[in-house]
């Protein structure tokens, strides 16, 4: 286990599958406690229940939409509750939705971006003050390389994960002095379940929900006096073109 991440508490959103579960059961192997989240209250008891076998007493659920600010409230309060405060959030909640803009109704526009980035926003705002009473944190932010990289049917998915970078940019200079240090990772392709896709184990050349949980590990053990603010990760041998 990890001095810098041992009984600190963390709040992971969209952790009951793919990265966000492999990023709560890193934390919780380095002796961090850590509150899932996600919409499905079924699937999350099933993921607290299954990462709780080996991590007993340090590992509670709370089913939120991050695009309910009332739900993002009870989200926090449930951290304060169990373990009294706050330490690392981990904004990975998010939707991929992929279509042409003609094709795209009102609602599909909204759910992406208010999951991807009005949900950051407000758990990020509900972290700002219960990590500053502990003298400090780290919010790590799950963008994609489609945060600098456009490409057709993604106009929703791109606006967001752009907006995230931003976001994160300014986020990161307004609260350093507060000792809240602020990252983003950017991955490519990962194999998980999102935008509608499987796990396929034929697809090993992607990049794994493990190998983002090792760089969000790194991220918040880093020594205080530095800051790794953004963090690019592609598969390294994607299959060849042509």
């Amino acid at each position: 286990m990890n001095a810098a991440i041992q009984d600190k508490v963390a709040i992971v959103t969209g952790s009951t599958k793919g990265i966000g579960f492999g990023i709560a059961a890193a934390l919780l192997t380095e002796g961090a406690k850590v509150v899932i989240s996600a919409r499905n209250a079924g699937e999350v008891a099933g993921a607290a229940a299954a990462l709780g076998k080996k991590h007993a007493g340090r590992v509670v659920g709370v089913a939120c939409d991050v695009r309910r600010e009332a739900e993002v409230a009870a989200l926090f309060d449930a951290a304060v509750r169990e373990w009294g405060g706050l330490d690392f959030l981990v904004n990975n909640a998010g939707v991929g939705l992929f279509k042409n803009v003609e094709e795209m109704a009102l609602e599909e526009w909204n759910a992406v971006i208010e999951t991807n980035l009005t949900g950051v926003f407000l758990c990020t705002r509900a972290a700002i003050p219960r990590m500053r009473k502990r003298g400090g944190g780290h919010i790590v932010n799950i963008s994609s390389l489609a945060g600098t990289n456009a490409f057709p049917t993604a106009t929703a998915y791109n606006a967001s994960k752009f907006g995230l970078n931003g976001f994160s940019e300014a986020l990161m200079q307004e609260v350093r002095y507060d000792g809240i240090r602020v990252s983003y990772v950017m991955p490519g392709s990962v194999n998980t379940h999102f935008g509608g896709s499987a796990p396929d184990p034929a697809k090993a050349w992607k990049i794994q929900p493990e190998d983002i949980a090792e760089i969000v590990l790194d991220l918040v053990r880093f020594p205080g006096r530095s800051l790794m603010s953004r963090v690019e990760v592609r598969p390294s041998q994607p299959p060849r073109k042509g």
